[in-house]
């Protein structure tokens, strides 16, 4: 079965942005000209998917609208040269397919994914982290390396990268049998763990392919790290009765849940994406 759907979790409060997320989206902050969840969008489009679905929570409207036609602004500026600046997102709605749910409480990625079950139904679907921008200029996009794996090996697959040792309590981290440079055999997962106590230095970003068994496991997944239902500890429990594979990616991927990687994904971005869209115009 192709994948068709991806998964967007973006219920959560974006504190590390106060006080510009008081009242804004965190995936609605623009990396140059783009909100970053955009950015997500199209890498999701390349890969072949068509159904976007988004977990949301309270104050998240501007997601809705932004994936939508906007009648009073697209009627003024209709005819001039500042319509072409909506080329790409009209693209998107036109290729696309957008449902939404709530995530009534903020009960970690694990529990953000059960919530998408009515969206995603008995399918194999990507997820997106809009907070991790990943590009690949001139290849293959993450997502689109992803599938490709899931079209050969047919289970849940996560994209890993190698951190530095004083990074490594941020994520969640695998251990694994090397089948190839870039591609593990998962055997355990560990989410957040100190560094003196994870059992590698590849950790899990935020690009996953599940299979659709992941939601009945989700269901009998008790609260993990922070009392937050893990999706790692789902995963480990999928890894013991089946299969997943861990991928090295081919690209860069950039934290713009932290002010810091926001503001590197903005020059980069700048420097060279827009800049050279701008000259081939």
């Amino acid at each position: 079965m192709k994948i068709k759907k991806c998964l967007f979790p973006v219920a959560g409060y974006g504190t590390r942005f106060l006080p510009a997320t008081k009242s804004m989206p965190k995936e609605m902050l623009p990396v140059v000209n783009k909100p970053i969840v955009q950015y997500g969008v199209e890498e999701a489009v390349e890969a072949g998917l068509t159904d976007m679905a988004f977990i949301t929570g309270r104050g998240k409207r501007a997601i809705t609208d932004h994936f939508d036609i906007s009648y009073e602004l697209e009627n003024e500026i209709a005819g001039t040269s500042k319509e072409a600046y909506l080329t790409g997102i009209r693209e998107l709605m036109n290729k696309t397919t957008f449902t939404y749910t709530r995530q009534k409480q903020m009960m970690g990625l694990g529990h953000a994914i059960l919530c998408g079950e009515s969206l995603i139904g008995n399918d194999p679907f990507a997820v997106v982290l809009a907070d991790d921008l990943c590009l690949n200029e001139g290849d293959d996009g993450v997502l689109t390396q992803m599938v490709k794996l899931y079209n050969q090996f047919r289970c849940s697959i996560v994209a890993i990268m190698e951190v530095p040792e004083d990074q490594i309590n941020k994520y969640g981290v695998i251990e694994g049998e090397a089948l190839r440079d870039d591609l593990y055999r998962v055997t355990n997962m560990v989410e957040k763990p100190n560094a003196d106590e994870a059992p590698s230095n590849l950790a899990v970003i935020g690009r996953y392919i599940l299979t659709p068994d992941i939601f009945d496991i989700l269901r009998n997944t008790k609260p993990g790290k922070n009392g937050e239902i893990q999706l790692t500890d789902a995963l480990l429990e999928q890894a013991k009765n089946g299969c997943v594979m861990a991928y090295k990616f081919r690209g860069q991927r950039f934290d713009c849940g932290s002010v810091e990687g926001f503001v590197k994904a903005t020059n980069y971005c700048f420097e060279n994406i827009y800049l050279k869209e701008q000259t081939n115009k």
